[in-house]
């Protein structure tokens, strides 16, 4: 056996997903992701350590931007080959890579006038990352595959996706490989998702593998239970109501809207907060509400219920879609507290960061986190609890009450990462513990060494192993 495997991205840090397996004289990515932490972002621009037209094919586990959001590059630098998901994920990273194109497009502009002005040049090109029309590129080479259906990528190269339960689509990939007679199976982990949250299905772990690549975002700690969400979300916003200001949400616009909605729909039905008008001002995140309502078979069994009753968890009195930028302005004129949920999750660009700069400087609004937040991000630099931060190239002092829930994480938390490990019958040839912060990955890593016995390591940015 001789297969070789090498850490693109996603290694001691948790974005930029991205590993290059080379086996059987193919290579294969699986998934292409785009650097979000300040410190890294420069990375995107990098050339690909070996030229995209080398490259066979894509497996993508999932359609968050960090881990597909430089497919539309690698099409751009000359890759031809198939990039290979659900079909759940092929149209929600279909929606990400456009809108991702045309945020950069815009910021570029946007930034080229603001430097001439200021006759200052930032840290990274003034260039976009790729135009729309590398996305557009980009959608025709997707082919789509079900659940736990094995597909031949290559001779002797057997894929299958299974339901990682973090979003609509999301996967973890199991790869076979057989060569001169001996078989290795391999697993990437993808971002794996928590047991019992609503609306999708629990995660569906692997029994045996010789080698393992695993997420660790959460390694190193637990997030709340998923029974602590409707009450402290209830006690934030009947707070904000009564101070008189907004509730500013920054979401991901994949599965944490969503979910949020859901959690929502539930306290207005139980009347345990007051009707409002809230506003999802995210046009990916409409589009990407309207991709679940085309796959409800990927629903769990409690939201199915709800679907059967006529209650879409998704909807509710009062909701408004915001498409087009003068509906986003108009929510600064809506007069009382109004829900704004906006995105980008980390605030690195789009509409929320308006929404920040009209309210941030209000006591009595409330910035409520609900998502993860990489370091280096604005979302998280709001969360250090600086009184002062950079918004659209001007300070502005942080004065609105910072308020934030854990328990919405897409992520598996620590016991759950372990519960995940813990499904293999045998001992693995090694786990490869990435996509984590360094002290997240090393624990669990280190839990992996101690209780369980078996091989771990954490590998560096470029590193490459070879299967034997």
């Amino acid at each position: 056996m001789n297969a070789k495997l090498s850490f693109w991205g996603a290694a001691q840090g948790v974005t930029g997903s991205c590993y290059l397996l080379e086996a059987n004289g193919k290579r294969f990515l699986i998934d292409c992701g785009y650097y979000q932490e300040r410190k890294l972002k420069s990375r995107n621009w990098d050339a690909f350590p070996v030229p995209p037209n080398t490259i066979d094919g894509v497996l993508l586990t999932h359609g968050h931007l960090d881990h597909c959001g430089r497919l539309p590059k690698l099409v751009h630098d000359g890759f031809k080959g198939e990039i290979h998901s659900t079909g759940a994920t092929a149209d929600i990273a279909g929606i990400v890579i456009r809108d991702s194109a045309r945020i950069q497009v815009e910021d570029v502009k946007h930034k080229k006038k603001r430097h001439a002005r200021e006759g200052r040049t930032g840290p990274f090109p003034l260039v976009p990352l790729y135009t729309v029309e590398d996305a557009e590129a980009t959608i025709p080479l997707f082919v789509h595959h079900d659940y736990e259906s094995p597909f031949q990528a290559a001779d002797g190269i057997e894929v299958s996706f299974h339901d990682a339960g973090h979003i609509l689509g999301s996967s973890g990939v199991r790869i076979v490989i057989k060569q001169d007679g001996e078989v290795r199976t391999l697993v990437f982990s993808g971002d794996i998702g928590r047991w019992d949250a609503p609306i999708i299905c629990d995660p569906n772990p692997f029994e045996r593998a010789d080698y393992v690549v695993m997420e660790s975002t959460y390694g190193n700690r637990e997030h709340k239970t998923e029974e602590s969400i409707p009450g402290d979300l209830a006690d934030i916003i009947n707070q904000t109501v009564k101070a008189g200001g907004n509730v500013v949400i920054p979401s991901f616009a994949i599965e944490r809207t969503q979910e949020l909605l859901y959690h929502l729909n539930g306290l207005l039905g139980e009347k345990k907060i007051p009707s409002l008008v809230a506003f999802v001002d995210s046009p990916m995140a409409i589009r990407v509400t309207e991709v679940f309502g085309r796959h409800k078979e990927l629903f769990d069994e409690e939201t199915c219920k709800l679907l059967d009753q006529g209650n879409h968890p998704c909807d509710f009195p009062g909701l408004v879609m915001s498409r087009t930028a003068d509906q986003s302005k108009a929510i600064n004129h809506v007069k009382g507290t109004a829900l704004i949920i906006a995105g980008s999750g980390m605030c690195t660009g789009g509409r929320i960061k308006f929404h920040l700069a009209n309210n941030i400087e209000r006591p009595e609004s409330t910035i409520l986190f609900i998502g993860y937040q990489a370091v280096g991000t604005l979302g998280r630099i709001i969360l250090e609890g600086k009184d002062e931060v950079r918004i659209m190239g001007q300070k502005r002092a942080v004065k609105a009450r910072i308020a934030r829930i854990n328990g919405f994480s897409a992520h598996a938390g620590q016991s759950e990462l372990h519960r995940w490990i813990s499904t293999l019958q045998e001992a693995p040839r090694h786990v490869f513990v990435t996509h984590g912060e360094p002290e997240a990955a090393q624990a669990l890593a280190g839990w992996i060494k101690n209780e369980k016995g078996w091989s771990s390591s954490t590998p560096d940015y470029l590193d490459s192993v070879t299967l034997d």
